[in-house]
């Protein structure tokens, strides 16, 4: 009984490390944000590249694997053909292309204001080259311990 409450309150552990609950809610806002990216493609974007098509929607974009002729994807569906329908995935790269953007612009923007805010201090060198035997020593050094030689002052 004690190695299953041990085995649950490992799980417990788990699932409430921050990373994981960070993934989860990215991954509930990813989905969220998907939708909205299918809708700008299919309501804005496919109907202009339509026009460009001379009125074909890539929804009507397949090829029937039975030979026959269908004046949709959907009646070729109907009638029971096996069908490529290319135009969909044509869609789905383009819904992909956009979330990818979308995703950089927002991330490029995140990491230009941590930058604007972040206050990056150099840190004071620790350590100086020997003027005589070129070697790293600490920067409070007087006497180089490599090759013996008495540090000038520093100003």
């Amino acid at each position: 009984m004690a190695k299953g409450k041990g085995f649950m309150a490992e799980f417990k552990k788990f699932i409430m490390r921050g990373n994981v609950l960070d993934l989860a809610v990215g991954v509930i806002i990813g989905a969220a944000f998907q939708a909205i990216v299918n809708s700008l493609v299919d309501d804005i974007i496919m109907p202009v590249i339509s026009l460009l098509t001379k009125g074909v929607s890539f929804a009507d974009w397949f090829i029937a694997l039975d030979g026959n002729e269908y004046a949709t994807a959907a009646a070729a569906a109907e009638a029971g053909a096996a069908t490529i329908t290319y135009g969909n995935f044509i869609s789905a790269i383009l819904n992909f292309l956009i979330m990818a953007f979308v995703i950089f612009l927002i991330v490029k923007s995140i990491n230009k204001v941590n930058d604007k805010f972040s206050k990056k201090e150099e840190a004071a060198p620790t350590t100086k080259e020997c003027p005589f035997c070129k070697s790293e020593i600490s920067i409070e050094a007087v006497k180089c311990p490599h090759c013996t030689s008495d540090l000038p002052a520093e100003e």
